[in-house]
C-alpha cells in the first residue's frame, strides 16, 4: 500500500466533495439540477467540456495505445478534434436554444413526442452504460496498480464517489468538478510534456527516432499499420471517435447549462482550443513513454497500456521508490482518477436525466410529474450499480480507449444521422427518428457483440472481422432514417411544432428555454 500516493487521491477527493457540498445548497429546481440553473459561462463551460472528453480514455487510453502501437494509436485523439469542429459547426447554438435538459427534448422538438423520447432514452442508456464501463475499468487498473487496492474495492469507491456528485449536487457539482479537474488536468500534461521534452533535449525528431528504435516494429512503428489495422479498420476508428464524439449525449447536454447561443458557440470555441492544446501533449506523453521509459519501466506497462503515463510520471519523477517518483506519480494519479470521477459523474447525469426527464415525466407520466428531480437521483443509483456489475464481470483486462471507442460507435450510428436530420430535413418525421435511431443502434451492438474483441470463439473466428462498427452503423443510421420518413404515409400532423419553429428557434433563439432565477 503506497501512503503517498492514497494521500493523493484522498486530498483530490475531499475537494470535490466540498464542491458538491456547495454546490447541493445551491440546487433547487430541476433546471439546476439538470442544466445548473442556465448559469454557466462560455469559457466555463469550454473547460466543464474539455474536462469531460479528457477522460481516462484519453489521458491513460489514447497515451496507453501511442505506447503501444505509435501511429495508429495517434489516430484516435486527431480525428476527436474533428468532432468539436462538427458540434461547432452543427449542434452547439441549436441544441441551447430548441432543448431543455436532454438529447430527447431537441429529437422530439416536432415528431410526436412519447414514442422518439423512448427510443432516445433507450440510446441514450446504451451508450452511457459502456462509457461508464471504460471509466470505471480506468479507475479499478489505475487504483489498483498505484494505491495497492484490488480492483473490486477501487471500483465501488469510485462508483459511490460518482453517485455522491450527481444525487447531491447535480450539475452545477458536476460542472465545477470538470472545471477544477480539466485546470489539474492540463497542469499534469504540460508537467510530463516538459520532462519527456527535457529527457530528449527538446528534439522531436530525437524523440521520435528514439521511441521507434526501441519499440519491436522498428520504423513501422511511426507507420500505418503498425496496430495490424486494414485500412477499413482504420476509417471505422476514425469515424467512431470524430462522429461518435460529437453525438454523445454528456457532451450535448452541456449546452443546455449556459445562458444563450452565444455562450453556447463560446463553449464550443474554448472546447477545441484546450482539447487541441491537450491532445498535443498527449502525443508527446504516448510517443515519450516509449522512447524514455528504460526496458524495466517498459516491461511494467500492462498489455492494454493504460498504465504507461503514470509509469512515466514515476520514471520522470526519479523512479521506483525515490520520493520525487512518488510524489509525481502520485499527483499524476490522482488527476488521472479525478477526470475518471468528473466523466463518470456526467455520464450518470445524462443517463438520469434520460430515465426521469424523458421516461418517467414525458413518457410515463405524459409531463405531469412533479418529482422528477427525485426521480432523477434514484436513477442515477440504478444506473451506477448497473454500470459497476458489469464492470467487475468484465474486468480490468481492456484498453479503456477502445471501450470508449465501442460507445462512441453506437452514438455514432444511433444518435448522430438522426439528431442531424432532426435539425436539418423539413419532411423528417416520427417514423423516421424511430427507425434511424433504432436501426443504428442495432446494428452497432450486433456488430460489436460479432467483432474479434467481444466474440467469445475468439478473434479468428469472429463473423465481423472489422474492431469497431461505425463503417456500416452510420450509413444503415442515415439510411434507415430516410427510408421511414419517405414510406411513412405520416406527415406528423400530431407533432408539436412546425419546421419553421425550429428554425427560427435555432437561429434567433427566440422562444429558447430562459435561464432560471434563483430560489
Amino acid at each position: 500500500m503506497n501512503t503517498t500516493r492514497l494521500i493523493g487521491f484522498a486530498v483530490l477527493v475531499a475537494i470535490t466533495v466540498g464542491i458538491t457540498v456547495w454546490a447541493a445548497r445551491r440546487t433547487r429546481s430541476a433546471t439546476e439540477f439538470y442544466a445548473a440553473g442556465r448559469s454557466i459561462g462560455g469559457a466555463q463551460n469550454g473547460l466543464a467540456i474539455a474536462g469531460d472528453l479528457m477522460s481516462a480514455a484519453t489521458f491513460l487510453g489514447f497515451t496507453g495505445l501511442m505506447f503501444v502501437s505509435g501511429f495508429d494509436g495517434w489516430i484516435m485523439p486527431s480525428v476527436t478534434l474533428v468532432a468539436f469542429v462538427l458540434i461547432l459547426l452543427l449542434f452547439a447554438e441549436r441544441m441551447r436554444n430548441t432543448g431543455r435538459y436532454t438529447v430527447a427534448d431537441v429529437l422530439a422538438f416536432r415528431p410526436r413526442e412519447r414514442p422518439v423520447r423512448a427510443v432516445t432514452a433507450v440510446s441514450t442508456l446504451s451508450v452511457v452504460v459502456i462509457y461508464l464501463v471504460a471509466q470505471l475499468v480506468g479507475a479499478g487498473v489505475l487504483i489498483r496498480a498505484l494505491t495497492g487496492l484490488g480492483f473490486l474495492p477501487a471500483v465501488v469507491l469510485t462508483g459511490l464517489a460518482m453517485l455522491g456528485y450527481v444525487v447531491f449536487g447535480g450539475m452545477l457539482a458536476t460542472t465545477w468538478v470538470q472545471i477544477t479537474k480539466a485546470v489539474l488536468l492540463m497542469a499534469a500534461g504540460l508537467a510530463l510534456t516538459i520532462g519527456v521534452l527535457a529527457r530528449t533535449g527538446f528534439d522531436l525528431g530525437a524523440l521520435f527516432a528514439t521511441a521507434a528504435a526501441n519499440h519491436p516494429a522498428g520504423a513501422g512503428y511511426l507507420a500505418p499499420g503498425g496496430s495490424g489495422r486494414s485500412f477499413v479498420d482504420t476509417v471505422s476508428v476514425a469515424l467512431a471517435f470524430a462522429i461518435g464524439t460529437a453525438a454523445l449525449p454528456h457532451i450535448l447536454i452541456r449546452f443546455f447549462t449556459v445562458p444563450d447561443a452565444r455562450r453556447a458557440r463560446a463553449s464550443a470555441g474554448w472546447a477545441t482550443a484546450l482539447i487541441g492544446a491537450f491532445f498535443v501533449m498527449t502525443s508527446v506523453i504516448g510517443f515519450g513513454a516509449r522512447a524514455v521509459l528504460p526496458p524495466e519501466a517498459a516491461a511494467r506497462v500492462d498489455k492494454s497500456g493504460n498504465l504507461a503515463t503514470p509509469l512515466l510520471a514515476e520514471h520522470l519523477g526519479g523512479g521506483p521508490g525515490t520520493a520525487g517518483g512518488d510524489l509525481f506519480t502520485a499527483f499524476v494519479s490522482a488527476v488521472a482518477f479525478a477526470t475518471i470521477l468528473a466523466v463518470v459523474a456526467g455520464l450518470v447525469l445524462s443517463a438520469s436525466g434520460a430515465v426521469a426527464h424523458d421516461l418517467w415525466s414525458n413518457v410515463l407520466r405524459r409531463g405531469r410529474a412533479t418529482n422528477e428531480t427525485a426521480v432523477a437521483r434514484v436513477a442515477a443509483g440504478g444506473i451506477g450499480a448497473v454500470a459497476i456489475a458489469i464492470t467487475l464481470l468484465a474486468g480490468p483486462g481492456f484498453n479503456v480507449a477502445f471501450l470508449v471507442g465501442l460507445a462512441l460507435s453506437v452514438a455514432a450510428g444511433a444518435n448522430f444521422p438522426a439528431l442531424l436530420l432532426a435539425l436539418t430535413w423539413r419532411r423528417f418525421n416520427t417514423t423516421g427518428a424511430i427507425c434511424g435511431i433504432l436501426a443504428g443502434l442495432v446494428t452497432s451492438v450486433v456488430l460489436i457483440a460479432l467483432s474479434p474483441a467481444v466474440w467469445p470463439g475468439g478473434p479468428e473466428s469472429a463473423p465481423y472481422q472489422i474492431e469497431y462498427p461505425t463503417v456500416i452503423a452510420i450509413p444503415v443510421g442515415f439510411l434507415a432514417c430516410w427510408l421511414g420518413t419517405v414510406l411513412s404515409r405520416s406527415r406528423d400532423r400530431g407533432g408539436q411544432r412546425s419546421f419553421e419553429e425550429l428554425q427560427v428557434r435555432a437561429q434567433t433563439g427566440l422562444g429558447a428555454e430562459p435561464t432560471a432565477s434563483r430560489a
